[in-house]
């Protein structure tokens, strides 16, 4: 018997032991409500999804070819619609999750209004968002399932038994639109105690599953912007150790840590580590530094700052910030010491900030830190900051010309251009975009790609593209053509506005709740009909 019909048994033994008070309760009504309502907290959540999330990862380990993916949403809505489209092309869920950017929350869900991308927007509007997609996707969940139950009660009422049994067999087998979401706590919002609360806020909205950077807190930039201050590895690793608490506190032992380095592109450091022997993490750490082996005090001025490292004694570099730098050409040995000491201490992913999407680049730094953790496994940021184009058709281009190929049809600094777009190499850069993330699965130990912020991009595209022609010469058709046909023709769940907004669903409870007295929506005169 399936979980539906032992819900309507279950809750008709309650009308029945409550007698006549029960009487109006429909053990299928509320049976139906139950179903669309799987997941009653954040917590629920966390915990089913940290499941999936974990399987995923012990599939890849099997087999690259099942990397994840996600995209980067911004409010719930967007979310929702992203769910509703990939259960409608690809019938499932299966390894499609959420990402939440805090690019995105600066950018668009501040009450200061558009901030950049370093940590000055609310804490609270991380867990505020997770809330809000968690809402959105449940809704999608009870407006699939009313539907269902909709065309359930056409064909009983038709007699039509084989009908019956089909639609059944979708509502036993009904797969949720809830997917994991891996969430941004950029670099903790403050000490390892105000990580460990926000962790604690984020993983009871939902998150089964927290990215963390490097990055000193109240220094922090965009990955891809200049300007990175790292801190010392003992100083991350105990805000690692802030949020598996936060996870086992609430009993989601399964929670997912993203330990993300930004060491490539950082080239300063804010504090000289503690050490207390040589080859210890805090000395590694201090190797890095860039500066001036000295002989002894007379080397020293007033306020320099020395350090003994690597057996002698260094007086580092110091700007008029305060900051320390690290030595040119050190951000790759400085990303495989921070992935190997992550993983060591308690991360499950690793997250590398790269300059430009390169395989061979990543796969560098991967097959090191694989050589001491054999299974590490990779979140990658498909980054809208990269020109994809452009990258791609370079990398082509520098291929070819180590080949040998003869390239003077090309001018590699102008790729970008047009008068490309046809072109042998951009054929050949385009197919190489098409199949990153395939290669870079399998080549490169990345086990879930995403991109942080391209429902940003889709909605100013759209909008831009909205504007052009409904305030231009095409007017009420640049609606009617580039937008409505096109929902209707492609299927889109949104051309039906009340019912995406719940307005089914409301009727539905108000024949629960009032029986033939409900006054509802969805009548003949609903002009939703049309559709």
């Amino acid at each position: 018997m399936s979980a539906y019909q032992d819900a309507i048994q279950q809750i008709a033994q309650l009308r029945q032991q409550n007698g006549a008070a029960w009487a109006a309760i429909n053990p299928e009504s509320a049976a139906r409500m139950r179903a669309q309502n799987q997941f009653h907290t954040g917590l629920d959540i966390a915990k089913y999804t940290a499941k999936i999330m974990r399987a995923d990862m012990a599939a890849y380990d099997l087999d690259s070819s099942q990397y994840t993916q996600s995209l980067g949403c911004w409010h719930g809505f967007v979310g929702q619609q992203k769910l509703i489209a990939i259960k409608k092309h690809f019938g499932t869920t299966k390894r499609k999750y959420l990402y939440l950017s805090g690019w995105m929350i600066a950018a668009l869900r501040s009450e200061f209004g558009p901030l950049p991308d370093q940590s000055m927007h609310e804490k609270t509007a991380v867990p505020a968002l997770i809330t809000e997609l968690y809402t959105f996707l449940k809704q999608a969940d009870a407006r699939e399932l009313g539907g269902l139950f909709r065309e359930l009660d056409a064909a009983k009422a038709q007699a039509d038994k084989t009908a019956v049994a089909a639609i059944q067999y979708k509502i036993d087998n009904f797969e949720t639109h809830v997917v994991p979401i891996i969430a941004d706590i950029d670099a903790g919002f403050g000490n390892e105690e105000a990580t460990y609360l926000l962790a604690k806020k984020m993983i009871e909205a939902g998150a089964c599953a927290i990215q963390i950077e490097n990055q000193v807190s109240d220094e922090k930039q965009c990955g891809h912007q200049d300007g990175k201050v790292t801190v010392p590895h003992a100083d991350f690793l105990a805000k690692i150790n802030a949020v598996r608490y936060a996870f086992l506190e609430l009993g989601v032992d399964d929670g997912i840590i993203v330990a993300r380095t930004d060491s490539l592109g950082a080239g300063l450091t804010k504090q000289i580590a503690v050490t207390n022997k040589p080859g210890d993490l805090g000395d590694l750490y201090n190797s890095f530094l860039d500066g001036d082996v000295i002989s002894g005090a007379d080397d020293i001025a007033n306020g320099d700052v020395v350090v003994k490292a690597n057996g002698k004694l260094l007086k580092p570099k110091r700007l008029a910030s305060g900051l320390f730098q690290f030595k040119s050409g050190s951000g790759v040995d400085r990303v495989v010491l921070d992935c190997i000491t992550s993983l060591q201490h308690g991360a499950d992913l690793l997250w590398i900030e790269t300059e430009k999407p390169h395989v061979g680049q990543i796969a560098e730094m991967v097959n090191r830190i694989r050589e001491v953790v054999p299974n590490a496994k990779l979140v990658y940021n498909n980054s809208p900051s990269f020109n994809w184009t452009l990258n791609f058709r370079q990398q082509v281009f520098d291929a070819w010309q180590a080949a040998g190929r003869d390239l003077n049809a090309y001018n590699r600094a102008q790729l970008m251009g047009e008068e490309y777009d046809a072109s042998e190499l951009a054929l050949e850069a385009d197919n190489r975009i098409r199949t990153f993330q395939a290669d870079a699965a399998r080549e490169a130990g990345i086990f879930h790609h995403l991109i942080t912020l391209p429902t940003y991009h889709t909605a100013a595209l759209s909008t831009d593209n909205l504007a052009k022609e409904y305030f231009g010469a095409a007017g009420m058709l640049g609606y009617v053509e580039g937008v409505q046909r096109k929902e209707i023709r492609q299927g889109i769940a949104c051309v039906k506005h009340q019912n995406m907004s719940g307005s089914d669903v409301g009727d539905d409870h108000k024949e629960y709740f009032s029986g033939e007295a409900a006054l509802k929506a969805g009548g003949k005169d609903n002009t939703m009909n049309q559709f």
